[in-house]
């Protein structure tokens, strides 16, 4: 491709995104710093939704009403219902469906699954081919294992359930409602409901220990 074949790729590019921004604003979309927010064709907004600088949509997305997107999110193949709030630094990628009054927070990537009413992963975690019910709170650090080297598995995730953090979920596994996960465990095993697991290790101290001094 030559200097003006890039060229006049590059400003059609940037026409029709300043196409759909106005839309957006026209529509009642508050984008905040429009210039740097990046839309597609088939992006559908609700209402009063808000979407800070520097946030990339792809294509097949649906945000809700009153959800508000955060700056340095990527969201592509995603429904957002109502109430929602995403990022910042959050990638949402094919398959993800968040329920109302869902929170994603920074540093957070979802994949094929589908986050249920009022549930929160809020710091730092990978969330893929997993369902979670309603009012669950997964902790910072948390991963879904679910590809083994051959084939993906399903994490299922309960209603009030309470994921500790730096937690690792290895699927096929479910969670059931009101279960707990004491942070840093490894669970490879179905937790029952109303009970607590954890696989943490027995804490050693050695008392008066000398680091060794480089000669």
């Amino acid at each position: 491709m030559n200097t003006n074949n890039k060229l006049n790729k590059a400003n059609s590019y940037r026409l029709s995104q300043e196409l759909l921004r106005n839309k957006a604003l026209k529509k009642g979309v508050n984008l905040i710093a429009p210039e740097t927010i990046f839309l597609s064709k088939d992006t559908f907004f609700g209402k009063n939704v808000t979407v800070e600088p520097y946030v990339v949509i792809g294509a097949k997305v649906k945000i809700g009403d009153n959800s508000y997107i955060k700056s340095f999110t990527h969201i592509e193949g995603t429904r957002i219902e109502k109430n929602v709030v995403v990022g910042p630094y959050a990638r949402l990628r094919p398959g993800t469906i968040l329920k109302s009054n869902t929170k994603i927070g920074n540093f957070v990537e979802t994949k094929k699954s589908s986050i249920n009413t009022n549930s929160k992963v809020n710091h730092l975690s990978y969330i893929g081919d997993t369902v979670i019910g309603k009012n669950s709170n997964i902790g910072a650090g948390t991963i879904t294992c679910n590809y083994d080297g051959i084939k993906k598995s399903k994490t299922k995730i309960s209603d009030n359930v309470f994921v500790g953090s730096n937690s690792a979920l290895v699927a096929p596994v479910k969670l059931e409602k009101n279960s707990t996960i004491g942070a840093g465990s490894v669970i490879t095993r179905n937790v029952k409901k109303d009970s607590l697991a954890i696989t943490r290790a027995f804490q050693n101290e050695i008392k008066n220990y000398k680091r060794k001094k480089k000669k």
